[in-house]
């Protein structure tokens, strides 16, 4: 039997949970309809997908996973999940994070860690008029064409003080009160200052203290988390050379790139009700002045570009990634220093490239990222690359 068929059968079962859900809450006389349906339910739950034993499970998707390593046949991973809770919770102890597998598999791979070694490569597609920018797993679209895999897509809107990305899983959603919606980029003005929030808390070890919590009754469509600022630094003599740039990323402590650094990874979407109790916003809707929850958060900052006579521009190497040049292309790198305090990263670390935007095409983009930033973290910083800086420039 096919994953499709798999899945078609437990929908049935599932609607015949339903029925005999609604069912228990009335006394119902025997024979009646309610009592067929329990009936029905019972026999469902004697599917021979359930009651399969728990080695032969492992092995069947242990199989799917590691033979399925690229999109659109990795979905059948993604199916195996949705067949019943044994089938789900068996496929997330076998799917590795991001971190270890370098794959993206669940929408919550977005919001973990990339991969220490090899980075994950995407592209980024503009629609000028719409304002819709979307990110694909994949090379580009000439190599990877019609088995690109939507990941994230954004929509800009044009506000009094400043304009703002809305981030969403899906491709045309772009309601806040979706389920879709999971996050938002938002700048000042000028557009020299942006802050990153997600529509879910990040994950830590530590109590917030007393100062840095609010209200316990937090309706879901105001929760905001301020997870990153990305600055720009002014031009104000009007210098030729690249923009100058800097991340500071509240969620993550500087310690996750400092050796036998690690950085927690969100395991599941909280699912927020319209009141949720004892909600912490540890920095929600910015009133905190983009205070960090880590006491020592990652700073980034673009790797500077050199001078080439012969070309007569300024040039980074992007190992082949980018083949236009363009104000807008550039790489981040961890600041190794700050304020005269040294942070201890390896000198490896400081010469890693965390993330690298740069374009291809007309309004084609690559987008490469790794650890510790996660996709949407990538995304967000290369979205305020997008958008216009005439104190900049």
């Amino acid at each position: 039997m096919s994953l499709k068929n798999i899945v078609k059968e437990f929908r049935v079962k599932n609607k015949c949970k339903a029925i005999g859900r609604r069912g228990r809450s009335h006394i119902a006389p025997e024979g009646s309809s309610v009592s067929s349906s329990l009936s029905t339910n019972e026999s469902l739950n004697q599917s021979i997908w359930v009651d399969l034993p728990p080695e032969l499970l492992l092995d069947i998707i242990h199989r799917i996973e590691s033979g399925q390593t690229l999109w659109p046949a990795r979905r059948d991973v993604v199916a195996c999940a949705s067949v019943c809770r044994s089938w789900r919770e068996m496929t997330k102890e076998v799917v590795k994070v991001p971190e270890v597998s370098g794959l993206l598999t669940f929408p919550i791979s977005l919001r973990q860690p990339g991969p220490r070694d090899d980075p994950i490569q995407c592209f980024i597609k503009r629609e000028r008029a719409t304002g819709i920018y979307r990110l694909y797993l994949g090379l580009s679209p000439a190599l990877s064409g019609d088995k690109s895999k939507l990941l994230l897509s954004a929509k800009r809107v044009r506000r009094a003080t400043g304009a703002e990305f809305v981030v969403s899983l899906s491709g045309n959603d772009f309601s806040r009160s979706s389920s879709n919606y999971i996050g938002k980029l938002r700048s000042n003005f000028l557009g020299t200052k942006f802050t990153v929030y997600e529509n879910q808390p990040p994950p830590f070890n530590r109590k917030l203290p007393p100062s840095m919590q609010v209200s316990p009754w937090v309706s879901s469509s105001s929760s905001s988390y301020n997870i990153a600022s990305i600055l720009y630094e002014l031009n104000v003599l009007r210098t030729r050379g690249p923009r100058r740039m800097q991340c500071i990323m509240h969620s993550i402590p500087i310690s996750a790139i400092q050796e036998g650094g690690k950085i927690q990874s969100p395991t599941d979407f909280i699912n927020q009700g319209k009141k949720k109790k004892k909600q912490l916003m540890d920095f929600c809707s910015g009133n905190l002045g983009g205070e960090s929850i880590v006491k020592e958060p990652l700073i980034l900052k673009n790797k500077s570009p050199r001078w080439h006579e012969q070309l007569q521009c300024w040039c980074l190497n992007f190992k082949g990634r980018v083949t236009v040049a363009s104000v807008k292309n550039f790489q981040l790198v961890a600041a190794a220093a700050e304020a005269g305090k040294n942070m201890n990263i390896p000198e490896e670390e400081q010469e890693r490239v965390i993330l690298q935007f740069g374009k291809i095409g007309k309004d084609i983009f690559t987008m490469d990222y790794r650890y510790p930033i996660s996709a949407f973290q990538a995304f967000a910083i290369c979205l305020s690359s997008f958008d216009t800086k005439p104190v900049c420039e």
